[in-house]
């Protein structure tokens, strides 16, 4: 990674991420309040609100960037998708039967992955990305990204995702997603 100041990925399981929150949700406030999101304030607050309960979801990891001086850059956080997932439901094509199995163990959710404007374009977003997959034994990961977040999802492509389809509108935003799936090899 170059960058001006030297950026440190730790892994951090719920409780620590638990004990992380005010970092990780300064990143996710201050990205998800820029285009293509444009989250108004009520949003952003909902989302700080479920933090803590996400925290204690089985599987669950997040990925904090730091500066040198604590100063946090970016994060990433999912858990593992549950049996009872509607992720599955809320595409508008269905897929095939063995792509919706879930037991738990199979797939990690990629609930969030960002970074600071200023920190963009330094490798940051894949070695959180990467950092999260270290301990991870998922066969795969499924996420959603904003359909106007063309950067995230050329990145994301990048890394070997696929688009299996398409979800939203959500909400009276009418935000739609690109649903996508990266399968790990072995």
């Amino acid at each position: 990674m170059t960058g001006r100041t030297p950026v440190t990925v730790e892994l951090l399981p719920g409780p620590s991420a638990a004990r992380s929150a005010s970092a990780i949700l300064s990143v996710y406030a201050e990205v998800f309040a820029e285009p293509p999101y444009d989250e108004p304030a009520d949003a952003l607050a909902a989302a700080a609100a479920r933090f803590p309960a996400q925290t204690t979801r089985p599987g669950f990891l997040a990925a904090l960037a730091t500066t040198s001086t604590g100063e946090p850059v970016g994060m990433a956080y999912g858990h593992a998708v549950p049996p009872d997932t509607p992720w599955w439901d809320e595409l508008n094509e269905p897929v095939p039967a063995s792509m919706r199995h879930e037991d738990g163990r199979r797939t990690f959710g990629l609930m969030e992955l960002a970074v600071r404007a200023p920190w963009r374009g330094q490798g940051i977003a894949r070695h959180l990305h990467d950092t999260l997959l270290t301990d991870l034994t998922a066969e795969r990961l499924l996420l959603n990204v904003h359909r106007s977040a063309t950067a995230a999802s050329a990145a994301y492509r990048s890394w070997g995702y696929r688009k299996i389809g398409d979800s939203g509108p959500f909400g009276p935003r009418a935000d739609r997603y690109e649903v996508m799936l990266l399968e790990r090899p072995g």
